[in-house]
């Protein structure tokens, strides 16, 4: 129901990432790696691991940063490792690269990265590859192979809606699919996006989750296809909103990081983070217990999950797939009320198949191609 969102070594100090996976461990949940590779501290205490994959291919990439099938092997087959996820975007900074300060590179973040250590380290805003959506769609499968078999699928913030729709329209014709598609809202955060995007850039997640669970199912394909939810979730009514809305789990990323100790001193970039989170130097490393920090992990994830699991009881609900759009209300204008349902009416299964389709989808999916974003 709720994971560690993506956040990656090299942004986060060594024990940051040890703290993080005992507490999956303890709890039994997942730890997503974020883009920047697969460390020993991931796979230092056993915890699950969704390895992500981004555009710099940090991990699985060759000397000129493509990517590369032998790299990504041998990190993928590592049994920590469950489940594999492209990142195709993310929501504080959807169309952006990520940044590695040269200064929070040093020898050991670089080895991992498979980059030279000292520079500053960007990741280019797109996939080399692929390039259309089909393309995408075999690199899962290529993904889905190399790692014998294991669950593969993207996350992404949604922007234009033609491009979603691009993306089904490829899974339908190929007849293949992602186990899991992870959807980002626009709010998300991170130290290293430039505040125009963090504020103006992508979908909040509410809307984003609700046309991404309409399209699965109006393309007739959302037996096949795990939904995630990422996006400032904090607490057990914003994983039941999200359920509600279509997700099958949630990610949290800021939350888990107050549960380590992060004080949001600002200092990310600096290399100079006073509780030893977002940090390479070694001093102030050190002053992040693990022992402790890793129980705090494991509680707040029980605690949030006990609060989801009392708000479904006391509405009368014994299961999450119960929940559905027409049972939270919310308050629109002064005395107006409405629905989820009627804030993000769902559309009937297959419907994208129809002709017509709905026509507040018509314009997107006339524009949309399996060929080409």
């Amino acid at each position: 129901i709720l994971n560690i969102s993506a956040m990656c070594f090299g942004s986060l100090s060594s024990h940051a990432v040890e703290a993080l996976n005992a507490g999956a461990k303890i709890g039994g949940f997942a730890h997503n790696t974020g883009e920047g590779g697969l460390s020993p501290y991931h796979l230092k205490h056993g915890g699950d691991i969704i390895w992500q994959i981004g555009t710099g291919y940090f991990g699985a990439r060759d000397e000129e940063g493509k990517f590369s099938p032998e790299a990504f092997r041998r990190n993928a087959t590592h049994p920590e490792v469950k489940m594999i996820e492209i990142k195709l975007s993310q929501g504080a900074k959807p169309g952006h690269g990520g940044i590695l300060p040269a200064k929070k590179n040093t020898p050991e973040v670089a080895a991992i990265r498979l980059v030279k250590p000292g520079t500053t380290v960007f990741s280019p805003p797109f996939h080399s590859a692929f390039s259309t959506p089909k393309e995408l769609i075999h690199f899962i499968q290529k993904l889905r192979e190399l790692s014998d078999g294991k669950p593969v699928g993207f996350k992404l913030c949604i922007g234009r809606k033609s491009e979603f729709i691009s993306i089904c329209k490829a899974m339908v014709e190929l007849d293949v699919y992602p186990d899991f598609i992870t959807v980002d809202g626009g709010e998300g955060g991170t130290g290293a996006a430039p505040p125009e995007f963090s504020n103006f850039v992508g979908m909040p997640l509410l809307d984003g989750l609700a046309f991404v669970d309409n399209m699965l199912k109006g393309f007739g394909i959302r037996h096949h296809i795990k939904v995630g939810a990422s996006g400032k979730i904090l607490t057990g009514f914003q994983i039941v909103r999200a359920i509600a809305l279509g997700a099958d789990m949630c990610n949290s990323a800021r939350a888990m990081m107050m549960a380590l100790g992060c004080i949001q001193a600002l200092e990310c970039n600096k290399n100079s983070c006073p509780t030893g989170v977002a940090t390479q130097d070694p001093s102030l490393i050190v002053g992040l217990v693990v022992d402790d920090k890793k129980v705090r992990v494991a509680n707040f994830h029980k605690n949030t999950v006990e609060s989801f699991v009392e708000l479904m009881a006391a509405s009368g609900i014994d299961n999450p797939s119960k929940l559905n759009r027409h049972q939270i209300n919310r308050r629109i204008f002064m005395n107006e009320v409405k629905t989820l349902e009627e804030i993000y009416p769902s559309i009937p299964v297959s419907a994208m198949l129809s002709n017509p389709v709905p026509e507040r989808y018509r314009m997107s999916f006339e524009s949309a191609s399996s060929e080409k974003f």
